[in-house]
């Protein structure tokens, strides 16, 4: 009989590691269903069960809604804000160097 070691595991085929992986995967997942059934049995026989599912309904659509205006919502580039306010103060500028042109011909011609 022979211990294995870390190395013994390391060296290992890729197939046994995603063997062990998916194995280990299929009991987290039905340790986690049997907590979670055992939770919806305990609310099943409750009296407020329909004042908890009302809840759990407006919590969910409250972080539905959270989520979508995080992630739907996409953000302005920053080059591109930084490019409109370039355009935006250089048509200030022009408008103002327009502006002073033309009250110095009005003075001109008057």
């Amino acid at each position: 009989m022979s211990v294995k070691t870390d190395r013994d595991s390391r060296d290992r085929g890729g197939d046994d590691r995603a063997v062990l992986l998916v194995a280990g995967l299929a009991d987290l997942a039905a340790s986690t269903l049997g907590s979670a059934l055992g939770t919806v049995r305990g609310l099943l026989r409750r009296s407020d069960t329909v004042q908890l599912v009302e809840d759990a309904e407006r919590e969910l659509t409250a972080r539905g809604r959270l989520a979508l205006d995080r992630y739907a919502t996409v953000p302005p580039a920053h080059l591109e804000v930084l490019a409109q306010h370039v355009l935006a103060r250089q048509s200030q500028q022009s408008g103002q160097s327009r502006q002073s042109g033309q009250s110095r011909q009005s003075r001109d011609d008057g």
